[in-house]
């Protein structure tokens, strides 16, 4: 045997003494930003995506946005519908299992979706599958909850009937309102099932703790019916709303992503780590709700004039760096199925000619120069970007009316909540992300009967009258047509002044793996890895 044989072979041999002797391969965990501490881990009770992104880790729906933000099935393998587009008929995965290896179940989701409608639940986003035969009426204590259009064929066989066919179901299906619960987990332990040690979930990771307002941390579930393809080990979640410090905790590598960093460093950070950062349009408005249950807000020509004086041009390019548009439609560009939304009568005008008419518009209202004086508090979610926002429309009704703005923030769970439950304001700041891929979901906000987000708590009969008729029309071209004609009433009376197209801003570390922009700013950690 030649001494380079030997040589190799003790090589060999000492590697493989040394790989036996080598710890463990070190755990893949992702730390990753997001942008407040969630207000709740029920998926019932829901409402804002910081909830959302964790949520949507710790269970699965039976459908699910990939990497690209494209449906897939979820706990659901496959499914049918019928013929006219009012019942379908979902496979469960036989081996889609809870975190503590029992099975999911069709009764699962039965069980979900009644709590969901349940008057009791009260859950703010029941209108979300209000698409499922009675489910409206069964939120409404109309009828009772086993009239909800649902029924467990057998353990993984699920029918779900709908009042209308609803081009977006499947959408709808993904969203967070609709990720189950396990019905024996919620009847054991009461409200007590979202907390770590306790909950039971479905999806590719399970909670492992929660720190308020320091950290929440999720583990691989072995049990998921895909485990083999989940590359984390963890994911620990930072629940930052101090913009500053979240990316300063980026640039110090404690974090692998950030989620929304104040739009005055866009070009240092580009500058700086060029494609970790990530400009993302999506489906998003950034708008101003009216209190029109007060005066003068519950005057159209107020209305009209606040939201004419605002200058969306500089809000867009000198607060946002241009990573977002100026907006005049509630509806964002974009959707395929909807085409160019119907836009204020304004939009075509010049600023100058704007502020000319708004001025004209309060006069008639018998408000600013010369009238009753006005003083406007706007309120807004803790943000650098939000107050820079408010404090240059402030500036703008100074000048042009001569009113005095103040200004009130709280952090988003509060702000929102406080909205939600129908507390008073003048003019508060809000922003609608997409929960599926149609202009119903942004005018819906603007219906009498929605009680959660309807936050201006704005009534119009025939605005009603024609989103009532959109979901009773079958046609795509005659209700996208309904629906532009609902559009452009509320954009006449200005119940909401949009401001801006928003894009999604991120970090994202070059050693994460697997993320894809998407207009659906859906990002689940089960298609992301790390490396080192």
């Amino acid at each position: 045997m030649s001494s380079l044989k030997i040589n190799l072979r003790a090589a060999a041999l000492l590697g493989s003494l040394l790989i036996g002797a080598s710890p463990a391969l070190a755990e893949a965990v992702l730390h990753r930003g997001n942008a407040g501490e969630p207000q709740t881990l029920d998926q019932h009770h829901t409402s804002i995506n910081i909830e959302e992104f964790i949520l949507k880790d710790l269970y699965e729906g039976l459908t699910v946005y990939d990497a690209a933000g494209k449906i897939v099935p979820g706990a659901a393998e496959s499914w049918t519908v019928s013929d006219d587009g009012t019942v379908y008929t979902f496979k469960l995965r036989a081996d889609a299992k809870w975190s503590d290896g029992s099975p999911v179940t069709a009764g699962d989701f039965v069980f979900s979706f009644q709590r969901v409608e349940d008057p009791k639940t009260a859950a703010g986003y029941a209108n979300i599958l209000f698409p499922v035969k009675n489910a409206e009426k069964v939120n409404k204590g109309e009828v009772p909850l086993d009239q909800l259009g649902m029924k467990a064929v057998d353990d993984k066989t699920l029918e779900i009937t709908l009042e209308r066919p609803t081009p977006f179901f499947l959408e709808l299906l993904a969203h967070q309102t609709a990720l189950p619960v396990s019905k024996a987990s919620v009847e054991k332990n009461g409200a007590d099932f979202v907390k770590p040690g306790t909950m039971v979930s479905n999806g590719a990771f399970k909670l492992a703790a929660h720190v308020p307002n320091d950290s929440l941390t999720v583990e691989k579930n072995a049990s998921y019916w895909d485990a083999a393809n989940v590359k984390l080990d963890k994911v620990i979640f930072y629940p930052i709303d101090d913009q500053a410090a979240s990316v300063r905790r980026f640039e110090a590598k404690e974090m692998d992503i950030a989620y929304n960093f104040s739009a005055d460093q866009l070009e240092r950070l580009k500058a700086a780590y060029g494609a970790q950062v990530r400009v993302s349009p999506t489906l998003a408005t950034y708008y101003y709700a009216f209190d029109t249950r007060q005066e003068p807000y519950s005057d159209v020509r107020v209305r009209q004039a606040l939201s004419m004086a605002v200058d969306r041009d500089f809000l867009a390019k000198e607060i946002y760096s241009g990573s977002q548009l100026p907006a005049y439609s509630m509806v964002p560009p974009g959707i395929e199925t909807y085409g160019d939304p119907s836009k204020a009568d304004f939009a075509e005008m010049s600023q100058l000619d704007r502020e000319d008419k708004a001025v004209e518009l309060m006069k008639e209202a018998g408000y600013g120069e010369g009238g009753k004086p006005l003083a406007i508090e706007i309120r807004y979610n803790t943000n650098p970007n939000h107050e820079r926002v408010a404090t240059a429309v402030a500036d703008m009704w100074k000048n042009t009316f001569g009113a005095t703005v103040t200004m009130v923030n709280l952090d988003v769970s509060s702000h929102y909540a406080y909205l939600q439950e129908g507390g008073a304001f003048n003019v508060a700041r809000a922003g609608w992300v997409a929960d599926y891929a149609d202009a119903e979901n942004f005018l819906a906000l603007s219906v009498s009967t929605n009680k959660t987000f309807n936050y201006g708590h704005y009534t119009n009969p025939d605005f009603d009258a024609l989103m009532k008729k959109s979901y009773e029309e079958t046609d795509p071209a005659a209700r996208s047509k309904i629906l532009h004609e609902a559009e452009a009433l509320m954009m006449k009376e200005q119940p909401v002044a949009p401001f801006l197209t928003q894009a999604d801003l991120w970090l994202v570390a070059d050693k994460v793996k697997g993320w894809q922009d998407n207009a659906a700013n859906q990002h689940l950690s089960r298609f992301l890895s790390v490396s080192e």
